[in-house]
């Protein structure tokens, strides 16, 4: 993020020095900026106690779109006060203080956190089953990885979200200006409030989550698969009935929902990635992001090519798309999706080494604990 915000700073003078030279800028950000999830997966994976991973993610998670919701409505008003120079200024030193703040505040893991209470830390460690002071090197068991179904589930969850996501992140002002015939002042601000709501529910969400599992109401499989999949077919009902109706009222009102319900989803696939293999978090993240960024590229196009006339059906057919996929994705993901440790998972292999080594130390026997619990 310190990259990408030095990189926003430069971007006015790189649109200055021609085309090629801002896409050039605009492309080593995206390298940059693409990281930033996968590291935020490695971080909880050493700090977030098994009991409260769907809170910490979500609330993670929520300011990005804390950030959409504020960023949104001020890039409106600084460029028209100072010129559309100074979103890029504004937003770039912001970024710059912030990665002061995190490399002061912010350690890798509880062990070198100087911040952190004895109490604490012993409890984080033990819930985590690392030990003080011993360091691991972490070979992942990229086989398993890529041969596993729970992990194209939530690959394809991800990707199926993060569609209407980047459609309407993308899309939403135009249409609120072209159908809607908003204003375009007003857009910004408009399009700002569902992120808002968004933002909002990712703290229920987690908590939700974390309550359900704790409170033995659901097995972790259980909440990944409720909250995402409920999710998803709510987002499928609301953009399919706010794309029918057409109307400013109504259709805002729907998007609002169904992106609001996005929150449950993000406390579904999105802490998923910590549930079937702690210490590979981060690369699991690294590849459904991958994934997921696609629709960043490619919906903008199709919509583009879509509403070439800017008429209502046009739309409603970009609408009926981003449904579409929450449902193809809402399947994928009940039928495939798992909320445990898995087999090829680090830590399900040290855990049968301890069991072995047990064994033969005791020369007895040891049951062995089914890692995988089937809904």
């Amino acid at each position: 993020i310190g990259v990408t915000a030095i990189l926003t700073l430069l971007t006015p003078l790189a649109a200055k020095g021609g085309i090629g030279l801002l896409i050039a800028v605009r492309i080593i950000e995206g390298v940059f900026e693409g990281v930033t999830f996968p590291c935020i997966h490695a971080v909880w994976s050493r700090w977030a106690p098994p009991t409260e991973r769907s809170r910490m993610a979500s609330i993670a998670f929520a300011g990005n779109y804390a950030g959409t919701v504020v960023s949104m409505p001020l890039s409106g008003i600084f460029a028209n006060a100072y010129g559309w120079e100074s979103v890029f200024y504004i937003f770039g030193v912001v970024g710059c203080i912030w990665f002061v703040a995190w490399m002061f505040f912010i350690k890798t893991s509880p062990e070198v956190d100087h911040w952190i209470s004895p109490k604490e830390k012993e409890f984080i460690l033990g819930s985590l089953g690392r030990t003080e002071g011993v360091k691991e090197k972490i070979k992942h068991p990229w086989r398993g990885i890529l041969t596993s179904a729970a992990v194209w589930a939530l690959v394809a969850s991800h990707f199926s979200e993060n569609w209407g996501f980047y459609t309407l992140l993308t899309q939403l002002p135009t249409f609120l200006k072209d159908t809607m015939h908003f204003q375009l002042e007003k857009t910004g601000f408009i399009s700002a409030i569902p992120y808002l709501v968004m933002g909002i529910l990712l703290f229920v969400s987690g908590y939700l989550a974390d309550t359900s599992i704790v409170k033995g109401w659901l097995t972790t499989t259980q909440v990944r698969r409720y909250f995402n999949c409920g999710a998803f077919l709510g987002q499928t009902v609301f953009m399919i009935i706010g794309a029918f109706i057409l109307k400013p009222g109504p259709t805002i009102t729907c998007i609002t929902i169904a992106v609001g319900m996005g929150a449950f989803a993000w406390s579904g696939f999105a802490v998923n990635h910590l549930d079937l293999s702690p210490k590979s978090a981060g690369v699991l993240m690294g590849i459904s992001n991958t994934f997921a960024t696609i629709p960043g590229i490619a919906s903008p196009i199709i919509t583009g090519y879509l509403t070439v006339n800017k008429t209502d059906d046009e739309w409603r057919v970009v609408f009926y798309i981003a449904a579409g996929i929450y449902l193809v994705g809402c399947l994928i993901y009940w039928f495939w999706a798992s909320g445990e440790l898995q087999p090829w998972s680090i830590e399900a292999k040290e855990r049968e080494a301890k069991e072995l080594n047990g064994r033969k130390t005791s020369g007895g026997y040891v049951n062995k604990v089914k890692i995988e619990d089937e809904m």
